[in-house]
């Protein structure tokens, strides 16, 4: 009995479909989250996941893919962030939280001022349950090209966000290079929508990111451990909807943050018992007159960070 009520879901069809989507759009943000938090860019992950939204209620006006619709507002955020900083003294988080609350607040206007069949709460916060086979497709396009474009930039990209003179010395285009993740951060935006909508997106593209972080110091890990935590978070958190017959997007980003407080506290390296450990260690050995700072405290090094990524991976 207990066994049947536990398979229970897998013989719905749309809890399989919508197991197999988040899995996918769990793997494509887990990796392109790595690249952000490394380059500490979190907040630009946020900024173009609210942006879209005026995007998709253009194209609905329109009448075009609302996927192409989000997209482009995500590049036309990216892009208005650099063109103002690049010309105010103004920093550039400043810039991208101006940018971004604007472009969600012209959104939210233009949705309260347009009538239409869609409903724009399932953008917002996501309808896995019920995503349609033409969002399932784009789902699959849109994962699949960041995938393989990511994997096989992998290292031009880490080497573009840690240095970028030495980017331009062994002769990159740092211009492309810069626009083409911030497209494939758009585009990883719109695969996910349809998943946790466009409110927890910026969830999926920052914890997988930070529970591989506090494992390892090379990149190809990371990408592996972000992968694979997101994953299992997406399975986890669809599986578990079900019986809680709670909100898809918000079990996913709740086990996820799960896995993190577990991950932040019991890191074999970086966690925080292991930091409280060395810590004693070395008030002792301060006691002792051989004063030494454990290697877990320099960790805040972005020097030092960039260095290990980038020797760990040849350059």
């Amino acid at each position: 009995m207990l066994w049947t009520k536990l398979i229970e879901p897998f013989m719905y069809g749309f809890m399989v479909k919508a197991l197999v989507i988040a899995a996918l759009v769990g793997c494509v943000c887990a990796v392109v989250s790595c690249y952000l938090i490394l380059k500490g860019w979190s907040l630009m992950g946020d900024a173009i996941s609210h942006a879209v939204l005026p995007g998709i209620v253009v194209a609905y006006l329109v009448h075009i893919p609302l996927g192409v619709g989000a997209f482009a507002a995500g590049l036309l955020n990216a892009a208005a962030t650099g063109w103002i900083k690049e010309r105010s003294r103004i920093r550039e988080d400043s810039v991208m939280g101006a940018v971004f609350t604007g472009m969600m607040a012209l959104g939210l206007i233009l949705v309260t001022k347009v009538s239409s069949n869609i409903h724009f709460m399932h953008i917002l916060f996501g309808s896995l349950l019920g995503i349609e086979k033409r969002d399932m497709i784009q789902a699959v396009f849109c994962s699949l090209i960041t995938l393989v474009l990511v994997v096989a930039k992998r290292k031009d990209i880490l080497l573009y966000l840690f240095d970028q003179n030495h980017a331009k010395a062994i002769g990159l285009n740092v211009a492309f290079i810069h626009y083409l993740f911030l497209a494939l951060t758009a585009l990883t935006i719109v695969a996910s929508l349809q998943a946790v909508g466009i409110l927890l997106t910026v969830a999926m593209l920052i914890i997988p990111g930070c529970i591989a972080y506090l494992l390892t110091d090379r990149l190809n890990r990371m990408l592996c451990i972000s992968a694979l935590s997101a994953v299992l978070s997406a399975l986890v958190g669809t599986y578990a909807s079900y019986f809680l017959n709670g909100a898809t997007g918000a079990c996913i980003i709740l086990t996820e943050a799960l896995f993190f407080v577990l991950t932040m506290m019991f890191a074999p390296k970086y966690g925080m018992i292991v930091r409280r450990k060395l810590r004693k260690r070395s008030s002792f050995a301060l006691g002792m007159g051989k004063r030494r700072t454990p290697d877990c405290f320099n960790r805040s090094d972005e020097g030092k960070i960039g260095r290990e990524f980038a020797s760990s991976e040849g350059y």
